[in-house]
């Protein structure tokens, strides 16, 4: 409900006339398909009448006029909101007209999009032929708002035409085009794009990549250019970027490199990484240079200054038998990361007590408390 009135408010905010991004999240691609429905039907039930008198020209008010002449005769430049009503409009007609008056409107081109993918032939060929023109002239601003709304309306039976438009630009076009959607645009749709031209373009050497890789928040991204980096060679300097990440799929993928350039005792520190997926990979590079990663955590356990996933890596890959009283001695540690880790670890190797677990539920650490009531699911009724 909450969000139903949200996108009421919207539409009542366009209809008072405030320009678009103070209307909707002009970021956020499917907030200019919500909004196009969302004039549509309130102007279509009545609950708003927006005054299209700036489309009549000479033949004065209503609608009459506007049937009468070519609809592209340009007499009036209409306000931000104005042109955005008309370009919703439930009037074909009306949506048609308008679309002579955005040429030269960054603004609205992502409701130009919209047209694009519209149900009416002669709608849907005018917004096409305006986006031929619009796309390449479109600044990096304009573009990083405006192809994540055409990937979006791809979907529709009618969208592929404006995705082809700017699959062609992407390819073809200057390579800055493609590093500033990489780089500059928040919808990881839209990034993923940008990056499968890029890597088809060669457009990102393995440094490049890993920089990608690094600091990107898409899961899809961070895998295709750490996989990217790491093919590309040179791991002197992609493997410390990869590791310096704060996300744990690139820190796995860089801890994987280390095996490739023969690296594999700078793999140790990482099996006691924060993310369970990079130290699995650690465990692997560790074995396949000759070591043994459960020796390494339990005399990391035994240790006077314990990492605080060494317990939970004891776990991951130990043994009930031999490694279940160390880590219940562990439960007792000063520090809480590693009481908590060594709660994890008991229950991954299924050697949970549960008159010692309820005893943990009340430790001052919330962490405890919350691998305690984990470990205990199995045993409530």
């Amino acid at each position: 409900m909450a969000h139903g009135e949200s996108r009421k408010a919207a539409v009542r905010r366009l209809g008072r006339g405030l320009p678009l991004y103070r209307v909707l999240d002009v970021t956020r691609p499917k907030g200019w398909a919500h909004l196009d429905e969302d004039v549509r039907l309130t102007v279509r039930y009545g609950a708003l009448a927006p005054a299209h008198g700036w489309l009549t020209g000479a033949h004065g008010p209503g609608w009459r006029g506007l049937w009468e002449r070519a609809a592209d005769r340009v007499r009036e430049t209409p306000t931000e909101a104005q042109l955005a009503l008309a370009l919703c409009d439930p009037d074909g007609r009306i949506r048609h007209a308008a679309l002579a008056y955005a040429a030269g409107r960054p603004e609205v081109l992502p409701l130009v999009v919209v047209r694009a993918a519209d149900w009416v032939q002669p709608v849907r060929a005018r917004a096409l032929a305006l986006l031929r023109e619009a796309l390449p002239a479109a600044s990096h601003e304009t573009l990083a708002v405006t192809a994540p709304v055409i990937l979006r309306l791809a979907r529709r039976l009618r969208g592929g035409a404006a995705a082809e438009l700017l699959d062609g630009l992407l390819r073809g076009g200057d390579g800055a085009r493609v590093n500033a959607l990489l780089f500059g645009c928040r919808d990881g749709v839209t990034r993923r794009a940008a990056l499968a031209v890029a890597l088809d373009r060669g457009l990102y050497d393995g440094l490049g990549l890993a920089l990608v890789a690094a600091d990107d928040h898409d899961p899809v991204v961070q895998e295709r250019a750490a996989s990217a980096a790491v093919a590309a060679g040179a791991p002197d300097a992609t493997v410390p970027v990869l590791l310096g990440s704060r996300f744990g799929r690139v820190r796995a993928a860089g801890v994987t490199a280390l095996r490739g350039a023969g690296r594999h005792a700078e793999a140790e520190p990482y099996l006691y990484d924060r993310s369970g997926r990079t130290r699995a990979c650690a465990r692997w590079v560790v074995r396949q240079g000759g070591g043994d990663p459960v020796t390494l955590y339990r005399a990391a356990c035994a240790g006077a200054e314990v990492p605080a996933r060494a317990p939970l890596g004891l776990g991951e890959c130990g043994s009930r038998a031999v490694d279940a009283a160390l880590l219940r001695e562990l439960t007792r540690h000063r520090e809480g990361r590693v009481r908590a880790s060594a709660v994890a670890g008991l229950r991954l190797l299924d050697a949970v007590e549960p008159a010692r677990m309820e005893a943990l539920l009340g430790d001052p650490e919330p962490a405890v408390v919350r691998e305690a009531r984990r470990a205990l699911w199995p045993w409530r009724v």
